[in-house]
């Protein structure tokens, strides 16, 4: 179930909701089976091998099956939600590889839902009546959690996520059933930072210290027309690993025809057919749709150019709050 963005509900409305923090990872499901543990991201992409320290939770869960919705974080040394550093644990296919890892960089896997237990699916179940569920599993480990919920406190759950320098608040209204794949409107997804994906259309050379590699990412949005609307070049925010890895990832991508339904100002830009996506944070928007300021966070392995097609995260972001202190944790969903 994905959240709808948008505007924090009216103080008048918020006794309908229960609100969350947003957290900066990545979301996935988790499936137990009573003997082992399976990740999968929203795309139905198995990560498993890539988090091996989450996989000791299926002991936490005991015998009876379990379907939990929920997202892996990676924290910066300030205890933030650090989409960036969670990098360094994606791509990984190699258990070896993984293990060193998650020694170095360490992830938590935050449940915030649950859609099956034993024989019986909760997804027809209201959110009031799903989340008492939850909570009886106990789940409080070395590398997973149950973040809190904030039922109607809307505006202070938001002005703790601006004080601690997280992404935004999701409100959840308390009614709601759980709808596998849909974009529903009774989740509302409430952004604190101009952050947003972008499918790559290619990039620019590179010069200087970065010649003969990737100088910056061609981004655009699908226009509905089979092309891509552009919305500006990102050349900051890569560490050198990123830049390697985007090299590779893109190479064989490689086209002679534009993706973009706009002709772009310079000549030797290098196009690729329009696979991946990112997640990048910018400063402004121009009236034109240009970013700018923007700085590379990451690629999405759990999204492709269709989840952008919808429009899902283009919206204006929240105003942040000038003041409170509010609550002091909490769970969410993107």
């Amino acid at each position: 179930m994905l959240a709808t963005a948008g505007p924090l509900p009216a103080s008048t409305e918020q006794e309908a909701f229960t609100f969350e923090f947003k957290w900066d990872g990545i979301r996935a499901v988790l499936h137990w089976d009573g003997s082992s543990v399976r990740l999968e991201t929203r795309n139905l992409r198995e990560v498993t091998v890539a988090y091996p320290e989450l996989t000791a939770m299926g002991a936490a869960l005991g015998p009876r099956p379990v379907v939990l919705d929920g997202e892996i974080v990676a924290f910066d040394d300030h205890g933030v939600p650090s989409f960036q550093r969670l990098q360094e644990r994606m791509h990984v296919g190699d258990p070896r590889t993984a293990a060193d890892k998650a020694g170095r960089v360490p992830a938590c896997w935050l449940a915030f839902d649950v859609l099956h237990l034993g024989d019986r699916s909760t997804l027809a179940l209201p959110w009031s009546e799903r989340r008492p569920i939850l909570e009886s599993l106990a789940l409080a480990g070395p590398s997973w959690a149950t973040p809190p919920s904030f039922p109607g406190a809307g505006d202070d759950t938001l002005a703790a996520a601006h004080s601690r320098r997280m992404e935004g608040v999701v409100a959840k209204r308390v009614s709601s059933t759980y709808v596998p794949g849909a974009r529903s409107r009774d989740w509302v997804k409430v952004k604190l930072v101009a952050r947003d994906e972008f499918v790559v259309g290619g990039w620019l050379p590179g010069e200087g210290h970065r010649g003969g590699r990737i100088g910056s990412l061609l981004l655009g949005l699908p226009d509905g027309q089979g092309l891509l609307a552009y919305v500006g070049a990102v050349g900051t925010g890569f560490t050198d690993a990123d830049l390697a890895r985007l090299t590779r990832e893109l190479a064989g991508d490689v086209t002679s025809a534009s993706p973009f339904s706009t002709r772009l100002p310079r000549r030797d830009a290098v196009f690729v057919e329009p696979r991946l996506v990112v997640d990048v944070e910018y400063r402004q928007r121009t009236d034109a749709g240009i970013l700018r300021h923007p700085s590379y966070k990451g690629t999405r392995i759990d999204k492709s150019p269709a989840d952008l097609a919808d429009g899902g995260d283009e919206v204006p972001r929240a105003a942040a709050p000038q003041s409170g202190d509010g609550p002091g944790g909490g769970g969410s969903s993107s």
